[in-house]
C-alpha cells in the first residue's frame, strides 16, 4: 500500500472516531435510559446525548467540540515500518484538522501557541507494537481534556482512604476517583484501571483498557469480579448523567494488572467521558476494514 492510500485510510479512521459513536457505547447509553425510567432528568439527559450523536453522524461532524488528544495503538507486521506509519498518521491528522473532523488541540506548553493542526511535540500519541503477522491492526481513541483532568493516580497504601495493598484497596481508589469526578468529566463515563506497573506504565495501561468492548468480560476471573463490583458501587453513588443525579454514573469499568516493584503499588484511573470515541482499523495487503 502506497503512502497516499495509507494516509487516506488513517484519515477515514480519524473521521469515524470523531463523528460516530461506537455501537457498544450507544447500547450502554440506551440501557442507561431504560434503567433511569421514563420522565426522569437522567433519562432525558441521556436521550439528548444520543440525539447529539445522531446529528453528528448524519453531518459527519464531531460528537463533541473537544475532539481531544489522539491515542494510536498500532500492531504492525514486517511489511511496515514505524517511520512510514508515523508520517502517514501525522499527515492524516493535519488533514483531519483542516476538514474540521478535529479541533486544533495542540498547544505549545512554553509559548502558549496552538500549532493549528494537532501536530507538535508528543502529539499525536502513538504506541507501536511489533508482531510477526503481516499487515496492521490500529486502535484509535480520542480523549477529551475534561475527562483527562479527572483521571487520577494513587499509591498504596493510602491512609486517607484506609486503602491497603490489596484488591479492596484498589477498589477504594477507583470509587474515590469516580466520586471526585462527580459530573466534571461529563458523566456517564467509562473508567480504565491500571493496577501495578510504574508511574507511566500504570497510566498507559489504564488508557489501553478503554479500548475494550463495553460488553466484554475480563478473562481474569478476579478482575471480572472486580469490574462488576466497582461498576455496581459507582452507579449507586447517585451522581448520574452530568452530575444531575441518577443511576447511571459510569457506563463501564475495565481493569488490567501489571507486575510492580516491591516498594511500589500504583493504581491509575483513566476516565473517559460519555463521548467515548474509539475506532479500529485492520489492513491486510490491499484489504482494509473498519470496526
Amino acid at each position: 500500500m502506497d503512502h497516499k492510500e495509507l494516509t487516506g485510510h488513517f484519515l477515514e479512521l480519524i473521521r469515524r472516531a470523531s463523528t460516530v459513536v461506537p455501537p457498544d457505547v450507544e447500547k450502554a447509553i440506551r440501557q442507561g435510559i431504560e434503567n433511569e425510567g421514563e420522565g426522569t432528568t437522567a433519562a432525558s439527559t441521556l436521550t439528548l446525548l444520543l440525539e447529539n450523536c445522531d446529528k453528528a453522524s448524519d453531518a459527519s461532524t464531531p460528537i463533541c467540540q473537544d475532539t481531544g488528544a489522539l491515542y494510536f495503538f498500532i500492531d504492525y507486521g514486517p511489511d511496515y515500518r514505524q517511520k512510514q506509519l508515523r508520517e502517514a498518521i501525522e499527515e492524516a491528522t493535519a488533514e483531519a484538522t483542516a476538514n474540521y473532523y478535529l479541533r486544533p488541540n495542540a498547544v505549545d506548553s512554553v509559548t502558549g501557541k496552538n500549532s493549528g493542526n494537532n501536530l507538535g511535540a508528543g502529539t499525536p500519541i502513538i504506541h507501536f507494537h511489533e508482531r510477526d503477522e503481516d499487515g496492521l491492526r490500529v486502535r484509535l481513541m480520542l480523549k477529551g481534556g475534561g475527562s483527562e483532568n479527572v483521571s487520577l493516580q494513587y499509591k498504596l497504601p493510602d491512609g486517607r482512604l484506609k486503602a491497603g495493598r490489596d484488591m479492596d484497596g484498589v477498589r477504594k481508589c477507583v470509587i474515590d476517583a469516580i466520586f471526585q469526578a462527580q459530573g466534571k468529566g461529563c458523566s456517564p463515563g467509562v473508567v480504565g484501571v491500571g493496577i501495578g506497573g510504574n508511574r507511566d506504565t500504570s497510566y498507559s495501561g489504564a488508557k489501553e483498557q478503554l479500548l475494550r468492548d463495553l460488553g466484554d468480560t475480563n478473562p481474569d476471573p478476579e478482575l471480572a469480579k472486580f469490574e462488576a463490583q466497582v461498576l455496581a458501587e459507582a452507579n449507586s453513588l447517585g451522581i448520574g448523567p452530568m452530575g444531575l443525579g441518577g443511576k447511571t454514573t459510569v457506563l463501564g469499568v475495565k481493569a488490567g494488572a501489571m507486575h510492580r516493584l516491591p516498594a511500589c503499588f500504583f493504581v491509575s484511573t483513566a476516565y473517559v467521558c460519555w463521548a467515548y470515541r474509539k475506532a479500529f482499523m485492520s489492513v491486510k495487503g490491499s484489504e482494509v476494514s473498519y470496526d
